[in-house]
């Protein structure tokens, strides 16, 4: 039974991890699949001429530092490790703005690595700015992205060089655009309850269209882990049908369709050759660590109380991943710290 307990978890985790590799090389794919598709060096001449422009002019709308932080400087080329704090965001019209998802990642550009650390939406810790402890992904609705990263930075101990942060309610126009995603329903999805938005999407379509995708992704009335699983299916899909249908040319259309709901401190050029440079290297390497912990209960609102361990240990990789000194043969792997006994990874939605 312990054996079978202890898969569960290291399944749970995996998603978890694929959840956030996912939703980071959505916004890879969005910020740099021009070069991507331009990857060899000939035609990367070419994604200069013709779209280089196009998507810089684009990123301009998303590039939204935050205020009292000066823009830091760019290199023609990125040789030092760097942080960013990674958002994905649900906001509905009648609900804040949290951040269901959160990743700090760490970018090593000259050896084509990158570490996620993911924290459970529900960790318990300070809210740097409203002198009180609450769920970590309450700071983005009370502070946006600035206090998301003070309580990260204070969370870890090590404060993220950037942030990005993209909202699931801006693909729905991109969803349309690209005529709509292939999603595995078998069994019509209903949301009934009688304090959610009412929708039902009807299974077994060949495409779904942006608001039913978007519906898809919001659906809550099973388990906070389905709900996760149906985010990882979703960009999954997303991606699936952008390079099936060959798009890569409305790149700067699909950007600015995304609009208000993504945004960033990385200034434009430099996500841009950030995007070139990783990508015509060897493919990056991502891995990831989760944080794990114990639900509780405080005034009956869900926690998750984060295991010491585990944050320790993040705090040993974000240390070991950023030092520029560090070889890549002396990069601490994520996996070496084995599941926590006892963890409970259901998350319930409140």
């Amino acid at each position: 039974m312990l054996e079978r307990g202890n898969r569960v978890k290291n399944i749970k985790k995996k998603r978890s991890r694929l959840k956030g590799l996912l939703i980071t090389l959505l916004v890879l794919i969005i910020v740099g699949a021009g070069a991507y598709t331009f990857r060899k060096p000939l035609a990367l001449m070419a994604f200069d001429l013709f779209l280089s422009g196009q998507v810089e002019e684009k990123l301009e709308k998303s590039y939204s530092p935050i205020d009292g932080e000066k823009p830091k400087p760019v290199a023609a080329k990125q040789t030092e490790p760097f942080t960013a704090l990674l958002l994905g965001v649900d906001q509905r019209d009648n609900e804040p703005a949290r951040s269901d998802t959160l990743i700090y990642a760490v970018v090593r550009p000259e050896d084509s690595k990158v570490l996620l650390v993911s924290i459970p939406r529900d960790t318990y810790t300070e809210i740097v700015g409203r002198d009180k402890s609450d769920k970590i992904n309450h700071a983005y609705a009370f502070g946006g992205a600035k206090m998301s990263k003070d309580t990260v930075a204070n969370f870890l101990g090590y404060p993220a060089d950037y942030y990005a942060a993209i909202n699931f309610e801006g693909l729905r126009e991109v969803v349309d655009e690209l005529g709509g995603i292939e999603l595995p329903i078998d069994k019509d999805i209903v949301n009934k309850h009688k304090d959610h938005e009412k929708f039902t999407i009807k299974a077994g379509k060949p495409l779904y269209d942006g608001q039913e995708a978007l519906n898809f992704v919001r659906y809550r009335e099973d388990s906070d882990f389905n709900r996760t699983k149906r985010h990882q299916i979703f960009l999954s899909a997303l991606v699936d049908r952008m390079l099936k249908l060959d798009q890569i040319g409305k790149i700067p259309d699909l950007m600015n369709m995304l609009g208000e709901n993504f945004k960033t401190d990385m200034t434009p050029s430099f996500i841009i050759d950030l995007s070139k440079q990783l990508l015509t290297n060897q493919a990056p390497q991502i891995s990831g660590f989760t944080i794990m912990g114990e639900g509780m209960r405080k005034n009956g609102v869900y926690y998750i109380q984060a295991n010491e361990e585990d944050v320790t240990f993040a705090e040993q990789l974000i240390e070991n991943w950023s030092d520029p000194n560090t070889k890549t043969e002396d990069l601490l792997n994520p996996n070496a710290q084995s599941a926590q006994e006892g963890q409970n990874t259901e998350q319930p939605s409140l």
